[in-house]
């Protein structure tokens, strides 16, 4: 059994015996139609892990805080799912180009207070990023979660994350691809001073 099939059975696991906040139940795992839909919508493929959990545990509903959004259709919870809340921030960010959300980030999971866990689907390991909204700017905004979307995983299956409360002194570090990844989207002197 290969390490992310490991992964894959342990958090299978997790997921069927918690529930997050706000989900009744563990929704059932996404088709590969819907898959398809989803991709098709918003312009570029998923990661593999990350559309292996969609299509093999559950169309949303575990994982850390709220648990995963569903990928696109009405979600159980009170969240829009992951493609209807990345198109309309990728939409808000063309019309406030001082917030601009970067083009292939995917919004997978809530915090609260209007913070999400995202996925950088233009990248191998699919780095998990955390958008933190209320920064004075959005280049103090983004941070890196974690290096891959598999490393984000562990830290919630092991306990080990930054939310989790022994980690209160845990500092992430800016994210920094956000001033390459969203140059084209932020007025210029804004997109000077950024990188």
């Amino acid at each position: 059994m290969t390490d992310i099939e490991q992964l894959l059975t342990r958090v299978a696991a997790e997921a069927r015996n918690t529930r997050p906040w706000g989900w009744p139940s563990l929704p059932a795992p996404v088709d590969a139609a819907t898959l398809d839909r989803a991709e098709a919508a918003l312009g570029f493929p998923l990661p593999p892990l990350l559309a292996a959990l969609y299509l093999r545990i559950g169309d949303g509903g575990f994982g850390p805080a709220y648990g995963l959004l569903p990928l696109l259709d009405s979600p159980p919870a009170d969240e829009p799912p992951v493609v209807t809340q990345y198109l309309a921030n990728r939409e808000e960010g063309r019309r406030d180009p001082e917030w601009p959300w970067p083009e292939g980030v995917l919004p997978i999971s809530h915090w609260g207070c209007g913070m999400y866990a995202g996925v950088d689907c233009h990248t191998a390991e699919a780095t998990v990023l955390l958008f933190e909204p209320n920064a004075d700017a959005a280049e103090q905004a983004w941070y890196t979660d974690a290096p891959g979307l598999a490393e984000w995983l562990r830290t919630w299956l092991d306990g080990t994350g930054w939310y989790e409360e022994s980690n209160d002194d845990t500092d992430l570090q800016p994210w920094p691809g956000f001033p390459t990844r969203t140059a084209a989207a932020m007025p210029p002197a804004q997109a000077a001073q950024a990188s």
